[in-house]
């Protein structure tokens, strides 16, 4: 059994060239840098040509693993490190100086059953944080902003899903109508 035989769809095909243009030669922030999807963000976007990148992370062990990583593989990508929470406002306006084109926002607290005890710190984070982000953005001028969601964001039946479709709904307030600022969820 191929997992295309249980889709019940064509597959689809990302276009990795069309990716890598978009990230070549720009300056990207990622948040959350230093977890799984972070992480993947950060190699992707160096190997598709960054031309800097700012990795913001609140968990040491993890920024310093990912700025190993990247001064290991990728030397000739310029790359910042900063330890701080999205929710911090001076810490966003600090991250980006300098000029951002796209911000990859995965910084999130995502494990379920841990999030169904722990409201206050899911809404905290991935709404409350998501939307100071989102506001720094707005008043850097930041060019694109992705919120990395979930599919659990669609129908929310528990914390997670619920506190990231806040967090889309709070994108949307801050960067839709006409703040210039692309946003894709």
């Amino acid at each position: 059994v191929r997992i295309e035989d249980l889709l019940g769809r064509p597959p689809v095909r990302f276009d990795e060239a069309l990716g890598a243009g978009l990230i070549r030669g720009r300056r990207v922030l990622v948040t959350g840098g230093g977890g799984s999807i972070g992480s993947e963000l950060v190699r992707q976007c160096a190997a598709a040509g960054a031309a800097g990148l700012v990795v913001v992370e609140r968990a040491e062990i993890a920024l310093c693993g990912i700025v190993e990583e990247m001064q290991r593989d990728f030397p000739q990508v310029p790359l910042r490190a900063m330890l701080a929470d999205c929710g911090d406002p001076v810490a966003c306006a600090m991250a980006l100086e300098g000029g951002i084109d796209f911000v990859f926002h995965a910084a999130a607290c995502k494990q379920v059953p841990l999030l169904e005890g722990q409201v206050r710190e899911a809404l905290r984070n991935n709404v409350a944080a998501t939307a100071v982000l989102a506001r720094a953005c707005r008043e850097a001028g930041v060019g694109h902003f992705v919120l990395i969601s979930t599919d659990k964001a669609i129908c929310p039946v528990n914390v997670l899903g619920a506190s990231k479709r806040f967090a889309e709904l709070a994108c949307q307030d801050e960067l839709g109508g006409s703040s210039g600022v692309r946003l894709s969820i």
